[in-house]
C-alpha cells in the first residue's frame, strides 16, 4: 500500500510540474520573439546593418530596416566614370569603344558580387538576375544605362544601374525574400552618340523588326563603321539575326527606372523623391537646303540662294510653332546646324540641321512637325533653293507609367517619411520603350541646378541613398504582389 501510494505522490507531483511549466510556456515563447536571437545581433553588430529573417517585417518594418552604403556607391560612381575617353571630370563613354568594354565589364562584376546570376543578349544589354522564391512568376526589372554623350557627366543612366545593384545588396541585407525575381538591366547605347539611334537596346527588347534589319544592312557610325562590325568587336552579334533580343509583351510583371531629374523642379522645390507619371514623345528630324553659294564680296544681295539663310529661318520657325502650341509641355530644339563651305568670305552652298521636338501629348507634337514641314518648303520656296532633305527619324509615342507602379512608388516614398511630388520626365528614357513589355514606372531624384550631359552633373549620396531607399522598398513590394 505504501509503494502504491507512494506513486500517486509521485505521479500527482508531476502532473504539478508539467502543468506549471505549460502555464508558463506561452509567455516564455512571447518573451523570445521580443528579446533579439544572440547570433542575429552578433552579425549585425559586426556589418553595421540591420538583419531580419524571413517573414519577419511587413512594408512598414522593412523600410525601416533599409540601410543603403552611400559612401560605397559613390565610390563606384567615381570609379565608373575613370572609364571614359575625356578627362575628368568629364565622362565621354560610346558604344561598344574599349572605354564602354571597360565599364561593362566593371558592371557584371558588381552584379555578380551582388549574388546575381549574370547573362547577355546579341547587342550587349546586360542582364543580373535574383531568383524569387516562385521563378516562373515574370520578373520585376529595374535598371538605365552607362553610356555617356561626349564631355559629359558621371550620373545620367549610372545612378540607375549601380543604384539598382545596391538595391539589391539593401534587400539582402534586411533579411527581405523575393517571392518574384528580382533583375537590373543594364541597357546598350541609350545614347544616340555613336548611330544616331536613341535607346537602340532598349527598342530591340521592344521588338523593333524595323531597327533590327536596319542595323543588320545599313546603319553605320560617323567613321562609315558598321553597327555589326562595331558589335563584333566588342564581342558581340555573332550572330547577325538579332531577333534573338526581342522580349515578349509581359515577360516582366514591371519595369521601374531610378534616376537623376535632369531639371531643376525637385531641388527648387526642396522635394525628395519624383514619381514620374508619363513621359513625353520625342520626335527627330533631319533637314537639308541646297543654294548656289558664290563669293561673299562679288555677289549682290538680290542675286544670292543662301541655304544658310534658310536654316536660320527655319531655326526661328521651330521656335515659333512650338510657342504655338500654347502648351509648356511642348519643346522644340536645333540641335544641330551646320553649313557648307564654311568659310568666312563664301555664301553657304549647302545646309543641315537636326531637329528635336517632344511633347507628352502626341497629336500636339505631331501638330508641329506638320508646321515645320510647311515652313521649310514655303522657306525653300521664297528663298530660291531646294529643300533636298526632310526625314522625320523617329517619332515616338509617349508612355504612361503605371497606375499600381505609381501607387507603390508612392507609398514607398510615405513610408520612408520622403516628401515627394508627381511629375512628368520630359527627357526620354529606356522605359519609354520598356513600357511596350510591361507596366513602368520612374523615379526621380534632385540633381545640382538641374544640370546634365555636362560635367558639372551632381547628385549627393543623400539624394542617391534616398532613391535606392524608395527603389528598394518599391522593387519588394512588386514581388511580393
Amino acid at each position: 500500500m505504501e509503494s502504491l501510494e507512494s506513486t500517486r505522490v509521485c505521479s500527482v507531483a508531476l502532473l504539478l510540474l508539467i502543468s506549471l511549466l505549460w502555464s508558463q510556456l506561452p509567455s516564455s515563447l512571447a518573451q523570445q520573439q521580443h528579446e533579439p536571437n544572440p547570433t542575429i545581433r552578433t552579425m549585425e553588430d559586426f556589418s553595421g546593418y540591420p538583419i531580419h529573417e524571413p517573414g519577419q517585417f511587413g512594408s512598414i518594418s522593412l523600410a525601416s530596416s533599409l540601410s543603403v552604403d552611400a559612401q560605397g556607391l559613390q565610390k563606384q560612381i567615381e570609379e565608373l566614370s575613370s572609364f571614359s575617353d575625356a578627362p575628368s571630370p568629364s565622362v565621354t563613354r560610346v558604344l561598344y569603344t574599349d572605354k564602354d568594354v571597360l565599364a561593362r565589364s566593371y558592371v557584371k562584376n558588381l552584379m555578380t558580387l551582388a549574388g546575381l546570376s549574370v547573362r547577355e543578349d546579341a547587342v550587349g544589354n546586360i542582364f543580373g538576375k535574383w531568383d524569387g522564391s516562385e521563378p516562373d512568376l515574370p520578373a520585376v526589372a529595374t535598371g538605365s544605362h552607362i553610356d555617356a554623350i561626349p564631355y559629359s557627366g558621371k550620373y545620367d543612366g549610372v545612378v540607375g544601374v549601380l543604384g539598382a545593384i545596391e538595391a539589391i545588396n539593401v534587400l539582402k541585407r534586411s533579411g527581405f525574400k523575393p517571392k518574384r525575381s528580382l533583375e537590373i538591366i543594364l541597357f546598350t547605347s541609350e545614347e544616340p552618340t555613336r548611330f544616331g539611334i536613341s535607346c537602340l537596346g532598349s527598342r530591340l527588347l521592344a521588338g523593333s523588326k524595323e531597327l533590327a534589319e536596319a542595323l543588320k544592312t545599313t546603319v553605320v557610325d560617323g567613321q562609315n563603321v558598321s553597327f555589326i562590325e562595331a558589335a563584333r568587336s566588342a564581342g558581340y552579334a555573332e550572330d547577325e539575326d538579332l531577333s534573338s533580343v526581342f522580349l515578349k509583351k509581359g515577360s516582366y510583371f514591371a519595369f521601374i527606372e531610378l534616376h537623376i531629374e535632369q531639371g531643376p523642379i525637385l531641388e527648387d522645390e526642396g522635394l525628395d523623391i519624383g514619381v514620374v507619371t508619363a513621359i513625353a514623345a520625342p520626335a527627330s528630324l533631319k533637314v537639308e537646303f541646297e543654294g548656289n553659294g558664290g563669293h561673299a564680296g562679288a555677289v549682290l544681295m538680290p542675286y544670292r540662294n543662301d541655304a544658310g539663310l534658310a536654316a536660320a529661318e527655319l531655326a526661328l520657325a521651330v521656335e515659333k510653332h512650338v510657342l504655338e502650341s500654347e502648351s509648356i509641355d511642348t519643346v522644340g530644339t536645333v540641335g544641330i546646324l551646320e553649313i557648307h563651305p564654311g568659310a568666312i568670305n563664301s555664301i553657304p552652298s549647302k545646309s543641315h540641321l537636326e531637329i528635336d521636338t517632344r511633347d507628352i501629348d502626341e497629336a500636339r507634337r505631331n501638330t508641329v512637325i506638320k508646321k515645320i514641314q510647311e515652313s521649310a518648303n514655303t522657306i525653300a520656296r521664297k528663298r530660291k533653293v531646294k529643300l533636298t532633305e526632310f526625314k522625320i527619324v523617329n517619332q515616338d509615342p509617349p508612355a504612361l507609367s503605371d497606375k499600381l507602379v505609381i501607387k507603390k512608388m508612392a507609398e514607398a516614398s510615405t513610408e520612408l517619411n520622403l516628401s515627394h511630388k508627381m511629375m512628368i520626365s520630359r527627357a526620354y528614357h529606356d522605359s519609354l520603350f520598356m513600357a511596350r513589355i510591361s507596366p513602368m514606372g520612374m523615379i526621380f531624384i534632385p540633381c545640382y541646378k538641374g544640370y546634365s550631359h555636362k560635367p558639372e552633373e551632381y547628385s549627393s549620396p543623400e539624394d542617391m541613398a534616398n532613391g535606392v531607399k524608395v527603389l528598394s522598398l518599391t522593387l519588394a513590394k512588386l514581388s511580393l504582389d
